[in-house]
């Protein structure tokens, strides 16, 4: 006998975990065990294990953190997003909400949410997605819907915000204190494409030198940790 559609449903929901750091993932993984509606189906912690992961194991939501140790999370969310059957992602970083949040919606994800929130607020979040609907903390909601109402931004936007995703990843990772080959590494590109980018985020922030833009990355960094 054919199942109705709402038997056929998995309960409870998967989820796949993308992050690079095991001692997060088993945070996570612990908190997620803790609700029936819920169940951990896989781990990865970078982008080509995350896109095998997602193929094979099937997964009803992933959640991806944007610093990952091969590839770029935001690129990840992208493919993921991409792929003939999407599946639903939200983004847990320690990066700014104010920052990223946009960029992960329209890279494709649902909804962002800061890994110093409590815990309750990621569930929460989790199954907000897994409805199909957005999450974004108060703040950040309470921000985009007075930006559309007034129908322009409400604040001079920072000239970090001109930069691409590609851009912006490498002026974090710039922050961070990598070197050029260590980010195309990390990044999965070659050294002549990220000292492209590094000229084009220079010319972008107007800054007139490699020392400049190191110190400009580092300051960035710490404001937004």
């Amino acid at each position: 006998m054919r199942l109705e559609t709402n038997e056929r449903k998995r309960v409870p929901a998967r989820v796949l975990i993308v992050d690079d750091h095991p001692l997060v993932r088993e945070g996570l993984a612990a908190r997620i065990a803790r609700y029936p509606d819920l169940e951990l189906c896989g781990e990865a912690e970078d982008v080509p294990g995350a896109m095998t992961a997602v193929a094979s194991l099937d997964p009803d939501v992933v959640i991806v953190d944007l610093s990952l140790k091969r590839g770029d999370g935001l690129d990840l969310v992208k493919r993921l997003h991409l792929r003939k059957n999407p599946v639903a992602v939200l983004v847990s970083s320690m990066h700014d909400e104010m920052v990223y949040a946009e960029r992960v919606l329209e890279a494709g994800a649902l909804g962002y949410v800061d890994k110093q929130e409590a815990p309750e607020k990621l569930i929460e979040a989790i199954r907000t997605v897994l409805a199909g609907k957005v999450y974004l903390s108060a703040r950040m909601t309470e921000r985009l819907v007075a930006r559309h109402a007034r129908g322009q931004p409400g604040e001079t936007p920072s000239p970090v915000s001109s930069l691409t995703d590609r851009e912006l990843e490498v002026f974090r990772l710039i922050g961070g204190g990598l070197t050029t080959r260590e980010i195309a590494e990390r990044l999965g590109l070659s050294v002549k494409t990220i000292e492209s980018h590094r000229e084009n985020v220079k010319s972008k922030l107007r800054v007139r030198s490699a020392a400049e833009l190191t110190h400009t990355a580092v300051q960035w960094v710490i404001a937004n940790p």
